[in-house]
């Protein structure tokens, strides 16, 4: 089981399901969201403004939508990779889009933080498969 991840995504619809699939799958003890990628920049800015002990339980796996407006995934994932991915190592991302764009999954296996690219809805099934990577 994971211990925290953070799941990014612009419909609320979508967060609470993913959020339900989580529980049910015993996948992660808990889940934090962000509707943007500039929304969860801001909560990584703020664990590493926080206390030792906070910084070092930040979320170990995101799942990252990238269609959203304000600041989209692949603009959070360049801001990450860049300015935050020393601080917090070892965070891993799935791409979880309804984006079935080939191109998109190419750009997916350019970055090294990246472990897998799944379809919306997220499913048990498809988090089982995770825990196996």
């Amino acid at each position: 089981m994971i211990k925290k991840l953070l799941c990014i995504d612009d419909d609320s619809t979508t967060l609470m399901l993913i959020k339900m699939v989580i529980e049910k799958a015993s996948f992660a003890k808990e889940v934090v969201t962000a509707m943007n990628g500039k929304e969860a920049l801001q909560y990584y800015n703020d664990l590493l403004n926080d206390t030792a002990e906070k910084k070092a339980d930040y979320p170990g796996l995101i799942f990252l939508d990238l269609n959203m407006p304000v600041m989209n995934g692949w603009e959070f994932l360049d801001e990450f990779v860049n300015n935050l991915l020393p601080h917090f190592p070892t965070t891993k991302v799935v791409i979880l889009s309804s984006s079935a764009n080939p191109v998109d999954k190419e750009k997916a296996k350019q970055y090294s933080i990246i472990i897998g690219y799944i379809s919306k809805p997220i499913t048990a099934d498809l988090l089982k498969m995770l825990v196996k990577k």
